[in-house]
Order: structure tokens, then C-alpha cells, then sequence
């Protein structure tokens, strides 16, 4: 069985994409984050930095509509979100954006 972490003498080399949210070159996914196109292009061109930014904005999505991940409106949701937050008009953030501290839950 391959390792997906076989980088070099235990560092984890990390794969640097052009990040569309943050317009700059940034350390990229492990992995595709979603399956079909969209996760492709995702991992592509979105930074994990990004990503985590996502991963925030989806879980307050599926709060305040009361979705379940599993469900089938849900995924579909959660598809037009993502790909409207990384990919839309004025997806792309501020130079000089910071993001706010503080928010784990």
C-alpha cells in the first residue's frame, strides 16, 4: 500500500499552487478536497490556507440551514457555495487580507 506522504527524509514537502483566494503563490491541498471537476480544480489552484477558510464558512452553511453533509440537497448546496466562494466574481480576497484570530470552535 502507498503512502501518500513518501516526501523526503520525513519532511513533508509541500506542493506550492497559485491560490485564487489569496492571489499568491501558497502551499497546496494533500489531496482532492471534493470528488468530479470541482475538487479537481480545487486542488489545482487553492491553497490549504484557503481552504480552512472554507472549511469555516461551510460549517456555518450547514448550521444555519440545518443540512446534513450526507444529504443529497446538502452536497449540491454546499457545490454551488464552494464553487461561488473560490471561483465567483470577487471571489478573490483584498491584498493585505488578514483573517480574524480566534474563531475555533
Amino acid at each position: 500500500m502507498a503512502s501518500s506522504n513518501d516526501a523526503s527524509s520525513g519532511g513533508t514537502s509541500e506542493r506550492m499552487v497559485q491560490c485564487v483566494k489569496f492571489g499568491r503563490e501558497l502551499p497546496g491541498l494533500n489531496e482532492q478536497p471534493w470528488p468530479g471537476e470541482l475538487g479537481q480544480r480545487i486542488y489545482e489552484h487553492v491553497s490549504a490556507r484557503a481552504w480552512k477558510l472554507w472549511e469555516d464558512r461551510m460549517r456555518m452553511l450547514l448550521n444555519e440551514y440545518r443540512l446534513m453533509p450526507w444529504q443529497k440537497e446538502a452536497q449540491d448546496m454546499v457545490a454551488r457555495a464552494m464553487e461561488e466562494f473560490f471561483f465567483g466574481e470577487g471571489a478573490a480576497l483584498p491584498p493585505g487580507y488578514v483573517a480574524p484570530q480566534g474563531h475555533e470552535h
